[in-house]
């Protein structure tokens, strides 16, 4: 019984470290994506006041795909802070509109929503990917792509996103 106890921690710690795991990858064809989104939102419940029961029904939504920070076609607005471009804002729900879809329920005025989805799509070999990422990871290879700089990529949990992209040979800083 008391091997089986000193067991049982080595068991749980080996299966966390082996679950936890990232896998490095090192890559020189690449492209960093960032898809803005404009969109409105009206939030509807019998009740307001209770969070819970509220719903959200969305109305008008643009979108523009950034690609390696370079000016898409068709952006309105930008680069912003984070060197995003942005589309054109979606026409406005009306009155009459967010009426007809709050059907005797209680609604919030019009909300204008602003998102952006980060993708990084890389090549190692034969194997072309494209994963979901972060802001950090976007600007790291807007940076890299120019030259065309080989990238070390940290995947994430079962290698099913990338969390860091780091330069081969700069020390991670460009």
């Amino acid at each position: 019984m008391g091997k089986l106890i000193f067991l049982l921690p080595t068991v749980a710690v080996l299966t966390t470290l082996t679950l936890t795991s990232c896998s490095t990858l090192t890559t020189n064809q690449y492209e960093a994506t960032a898809l803005t989104r404009y969109t409105w939102q009206v939030k509807v419940a019998d009740d307001l006041a209770n969070e819970n029961l509220a719903r959200f029904e969305t109305f008008a939504t643009t979108s523009l795909l950034n690609r390696n920070g370079l000016k898409p076609s068709g952006a309105v607005t930008g680069p912003d802070e984070k060197g995003l471009w942005w589309p054109a804002l979606p026409p406005r729900p009306s009155v009459d509109e967010v009426e007809q879809r709050k059907k005797l329920q209680q609604a919030t005025n019009p909300e204008l929503l602003k998102t952006v989805k980060y993708e990084l799509n890389y090549r190692v070999g034969e194997q072309q990917r494209t994963l979901p990422t972060n802001y950090e990871v976007y600007r790291q290879v807007v940076k890299a792509y120019p030259s065309r700089t080989p990238l070390q990529l940290t995947l994430g949990l079962n290698d099913n996103s990338v969390e860091k992209a780091e330069p081969v040979g700069s020390g991670g800083n460009f």
